[in-house]
């Protein structure tokens, strides 16, 4: 298969780079609003990365190596964030099944729950 591309022409930007470096830091702080947030950054910033790798690895001398390395920060805060929302996920979830919706509300009942584990009162 043969490159068309020119060699003489001005490298540009990776395109969704950028976007994909926003989009996995807003998965890391996402993780904090349930977890869903987070994991929906996540899932879209390493879409947009994996198109991005595929662009860069097809024609790597089009491309500025550091729309490169942002969009491989991206990617690497995308896969932290969805683990961290995934777990913070995975706690709420916990959460609602072991102590039940209506004691959420009730402190007394959550560090009833908490001593359980060994977790004292503060």
């Amino acid at each position: 298969m043969e490159n068309s591309y020119d060699s003489n022409a001005p490298m540009i930007e990776l395109p969704n780079a950028t976007v994909v470096l926003v989009l996995g830091i807003i998965s890391i702080v996402g993780c904090c609003c349930y977890g869903i947030v987070g994991i929906i950054c996540a899932i879209i910033a390493l879409a947009l990365a994996k198109s991005a790798t595929d662009l860069y690895i097809g024609n790597p001398q089009r491309f500025t190596e550091s729309s490169y390395k942002n969009m491989n920060a991206g990617k690497i805060c995308a896969w932290i964030g969805l683990i961290l929302s995934a777990l913070y996920l995975l706690l709420v979830i916990f959460m609602f099944a072991s102590i039940g919706f209506s004691n959420l509300s009730d402190p007394n009942a959550i560090y009833e729950f908490l001593e359980k584990f060994g977790i004292q009162q503060p």
